[in-house]
């Protein structure tokens, strides 16, 4: 077995999730930069308030496409631990060459559907007069990259299972240094404004995908995609999608609460309003894909040594993934809180844009403390292959609290700044209540997941032992 595999099961907790959460850390945090790197010059060009919030509203089509990608590569990445846990690297290999044929076939469909009907689907998200030229000319140029944009995004955590988390850090790095050189030339040289920061964002994706499928398909990776297991098998495709089912929604449900809040801050507050959530939306990325690196540091370690039933790593792990996450939640709600100006000023200095959004983040982040707390459980319920638990958890906060939160609590005011800060508010109400539900399961299933385990291991050790 190679030494990175075995490194799993042997190798100092701590050190581990360091080695690999740190290239993840980084490799999200400069994921962040294909979103706002393109927001922050759009926010810049002639007009730059209006084309950032058509841009908004084309966001939530684009986190649709991510959210297939986490489908398939969040939900086949850990069964493909958990089977090298087994010391069964054939059944990891049909595991990761089914999810490549999936997410081909995947990135047809959502391109021929958005493309076909993306007007309507931006009218209905709270696109405007003044805003839907901006935000058809952004989605057109991006969803043509939806294949790059499913490979780059959906096959990477099948490199950082296998404990390569450098190679699927370089994964990102490449994209989002080709993305940052691109945008000025295609939007400010050649004057293509939105569309130049789409075909940035695009021509990064491609990049991405081809390093991706080149370490798939070459010497260096433990496991390989296999033309033989190529062809989806309905057992496996279920598996991976029953897994895949709560990251999904919780990027599928990202998308619905933002066409919520685009409709219902564009009535009370116009399109600066929506403009303001543009910002905040890129603020709550910078906050939320850090405590994705964390999980993906944590998830090969928690799902290998489930499989290879070693209780207390998977323990430990637990345990360090909570605190990172804690510490990091708690950090960035100071942040806002102290420094919201700061913030803001990175995508726009328009005085009015500028008043607006500093004034909603720190109503919109007052929960985001509690966050940590929910992301380390419903991570480690993922990395256990509890998908039913994980898939609750995903729906909660954002379909039975948010999603209903908004609509609900502005009925509450009479002026419509009131009815403003009622839609806000609906984030950290749902932020606090979920973190807290999500506490009060993980204490009961957790030690009913890791009893079922432990007694398996002696099961299995009585048997070794005969």
């Amino acid at each position: 077995m190679s030494t990175s595999t075995t490194d799993l099961g042997k190798e100092s907790v701590g050190k581990l999730l360091l080695k690999l959460a740190t290239p993840a850390i980084i490799a999200q945090l400069v994921n962040v930069l294909y979103n706002i790197i393109d927001r922050i010059f759009i926010g810049r060009i002639p007009n730059g308030e209006i084309a950032m919030a058509g841009v908004g509203v084309a966001f939530p089509i684009i986190m649709i496409v991510s959210a297939f990608s986490a489908l398939i590569g969040m939900g086949g990445a850990p069964l493909v631990a958990i089977k090298m846990g087994e010391n069964n690297n054939d059944g990891a290999e049909k595991i990761m060459s089914n999810s490549f044929s999936l997410l081909l076939i995947i990135s047809v469909i959502l391109t021929v559907i958005f493309l076909v009907f993306k007007e309507p689907i931006l009218w209905a998200f709270g696109a405007s007069e003044a805003t839907i030229g901006y935000a058809k000319d952004y989605l057109t140029l991006y969803l043509i990259g939806t294949v790059f944009v499913q490979i780059a995004l959906g096959m990477n955590p099948f490199i950082n299972t296998q404990g390569f988390a450098k190679t699927g850090m370089v994964t990102v790095m490449v994209g989002a240094a080709i993305n940052i050189i691109l945008d000025p030339i295609f939007i400010f040289v050649f004057d293509m404004g939105v569309k130049g920061a789409a075909l940035a964002t695009i021509t990064a994706q491609l990049v991405s995908a081809i390093w991706v499928l080149c370490f798939l398909f070459g010497k260096k990776s433990i496991l390989k995609i296999r033309k033989k297991y190529m062809i989806p098998d309905i057992k496996v495709a279920t598996s991976i999608m029953a897994l895949g089912v709560s990251p999904f929604i919780m990027q599928a449900t990202e998308s619905l609460v933002l066409i919520s809040l685009n409709n219902k801050l564009s009535a009370y507050g116009g399109d600066l309003a929506v403009g303001a959530m543009t910002i905040m939306s890129s603020i709550m990325q910078i906050i939320m894909l850090p405590l994705m690196g964390l999980a993906q540091g944590a998830q090969p370690i928690i799902s290998y040594n489930y499989g290879a039933k070693n209780i207390d790593r998977v323990k430990k792990t637990f345990k360090l993934l909570l605190g990172c996450c804690l510490a990091f939640t708690t950090f960035m709600f100071a942040l806002v809180m102290i420094f919201p100006e700061l913030l803001v000023g990175i995508f726009n200095n328009k005085p009015e844009l500028v008043q607006i959004t500093t004034w909603s983040m720190r109503i919109y982040f007052a929960g985001i403390f509690a966050f940590g707390a929910q992301s380390a459980c419903q991570n480690t319920f993922l990395a256990l292959g509890q998908a039913k638990i994980s898939l609750l958890l995903a729906l909660l906060r954002k379909i039975i609290l948010l999603i209903p939160l908004i609509f609900i609590l502005p009925t509450f005011a009479t002026t419509m700044t009131g009815k403003l800060q009622g839609v806000l508010t609906a984030e950290p109400v749902a932020d606090i209540l979920a973190a807290l539900t999500t506490i009060t399961c993980f204490i009961v299933f957790y030690k009913k997941a890791l009893s079922g385990l432990e007694k398996d291991k002696i099961a299995s050790e009585v048997q070794t032992s005969k």
